[in-house]
């Protein structure tokens, strides 16, 4: 008879090394490492997109849930019902520019692959329609409306949007920043 590598406990017909109850202990701790470590890359992504914009002579106001309610992070994790959702939907920035005073939504996404579709930002559920999705990946800087998304349009370069008077040199500049950071991701 074999028994749990962690706790002793005897484990009958088994061909694995935990109980249930020491393999669910385990997951949790996966889970949990895995979140922060995702919450770690999204926030260095959003600063640099911060940087980025200011940088650019925006004016950048954080305005995702995290830094309207704080705290509220932690207490809607696992939580579900139309409020907790739209809450953790908000927007990361809001961006303006100075030239000309266009005020802008910026939600922050990173994906090592590149890849982000609609249905990865809740699909017809999201309620910021007219958000502006800023892609940071290993090795580029994109964007697209949630209407083009929702299109089934293709990111942009951040630096062809029209919308946003941008510096492309400064942009790859903090493209290589990206690069610096998640190369490793």
């Amino acid at each position: 008879m074999v028994s749990c590598s962690k706790c002793g406990k005897q484990l009958e017909n088994s061909t694995h090394t935990l109980c249930l109850d020491c393999f669910k202990k385990e997951s949790k701790k996966e889970n949990e490492l895995d979140y922060r470590y995702n919450v770690i890359k999204g926030r260095i992504a959003e600063t640099i997109i911060e940087e980025l914009f200011l940088t650019l002579n925006y004016n950048v106001f954080r305005y995702g849930m995290e830094n309207s309610i704080p705290g509220v992070m932690t207490l809607l994790k696992g939580v579900h019902g139309d409020v907790a959702t739209n809450i953790k939907r908000m927007p990361d920035f809001v961006v303006q520019s100075k030239k000309t005073n266009d005020v802008f939504f910026v939600e922050v996404k990173f994906r090592a692959s590149g890849e982000f579709t609609y249905k990865d930002l809740g699909g017809d559920e999201y309620p910021y329609r007219n958000a502006h999705i800023v892609l940071v990946s290993k090795k580029h800087i994109k964007c697209a409306t949630v209407e083009e998304l929702k299109n089934g349009k293709e990111f942009q370069y951040l630096g062809n949007r029209k919308e946003f008077e941008t510096d492309r040199e400064i942009i790859i500049e903090f493209c290589k920043f990206a690069v610096q950071f998640f190369e490793t991701v």
